[in-house]
């Protein structure tokens, strides 16, 4: 490949990067506000990091909380409870920042709650969406190409954390690389940034990350693939990225990698958390 065309590759990859960097810069600007509100209902469905109240004239609720929620130790199905609340970062949720019960739940209400009118089911999938997310350690998937050089790609990587924040996750990955010269086995130790979602994208989230990156690269010019590992030479270098994430699990993503020639310059990756 003629180095003009490397260029255009690499100045596609910039152009790229700037197109997925400006969803960031606007949702920055976002602001989630900070209207309280007060319901009062009966709780119809708890999780570890959500619950759901359903109101009098059968009006469903999803609140999420965290450690800064003023509650009692529990929350039981069938109580009724108090709910202040201020939007919440997730589309469709309410930050709870203080439940008081109201009334106990007894096995007679208990039971009720569990036979009254069923959860709608858009309130079942946000549910079950962020519970997925909640879960402290995930495996994922993923497969794309890289540039300068050509080079095809797939992976695999753990997701840890929230750490440090409840938006900050270690994400460790593995790519193996194939291409026409160059054979590639990169270990990624990166962390990532995942911005609240807005109300336009609903189902999508964007993130940033960076980390070192320790590659192996073999290259053979010459005719047919003799590939020994002994021939591998190791370089590290730092990467940075970004991408977009859908509640379901799946990303896009576009990362470069700095100090890492002959590593790819710029590479596109589509992948899967389970």
């Amino acid at each position: 490949m003629t180095v003009s065309i490397k260029k255009s590759l690499i100045s596609y990859g910039c152009v790229f990067f700037i197109a997925c960097a400006l969803p960031l810069f606007s949702m920055s600007q976002e602001t989630t506000g900070s209207t309280q509100s007060t319901i009062e209902g009966t709780v119809a469905s708890v999780a570890r990091q959500t619950f759901v109240v359903r109101t009098e004239d059968n009006q469903f609720y999803l609140f999420t909380f965290n450690r800064y929620t003023d509650k009692p130790q529990s929350i039981a199905i069938g109580a009724r409870v108090r709910v202040e609340s201020r939007p919440g970062s997730e589309t469709g949720t309410r930050l709870a920042t203080r439940v008081t019960t109201l009334e106990a739940a007894s096995p007679q209400q208990h039971a009720a709650g569990t036979e009254a009118a069923p959860i709608p089911e858009s309130v079942r999938n946000v549910e079950s969406d962020i519970r997925r997310e909640a879960r402290r350690w995930r495996l994922g998937v993923r497969a794309g190409a890289a540039f300068d050089p050509e080079l095809f790609m797939f992976g695999v990587h753990s997701q840890m954390g929230p750490i440090f924040s409840t938006r900050v996750f270690f994400r460790p990955s593995a790519e193996f690389a194939f291409g026409e010269v160059t054979d590639l086995i990169a270990l990624n130790l990166e962390g990532v940034y995942r911005f609240p979602r807005s109300a336009e994208r609903s189902n999508w989230s964007p993130y940033v990350g960076a980390g070192p990156a320790l590659t192996f690269i073999h290259q053979n010019f010459q005719a047919g693939r003799n590939i020994d590992f002994g021939n591998f030479d190791f370089d590290a270098g730092f990467n940075i990225l970004l991408g977009m994430q859908s509640r379901r699990g799946t990303f896009v993503e576009a990362k470069t990698s700095l100090w890492s020639r002959p590593a790819p310059v710029f590479r596109l990756i589509v992948g899967y958390n389970f």
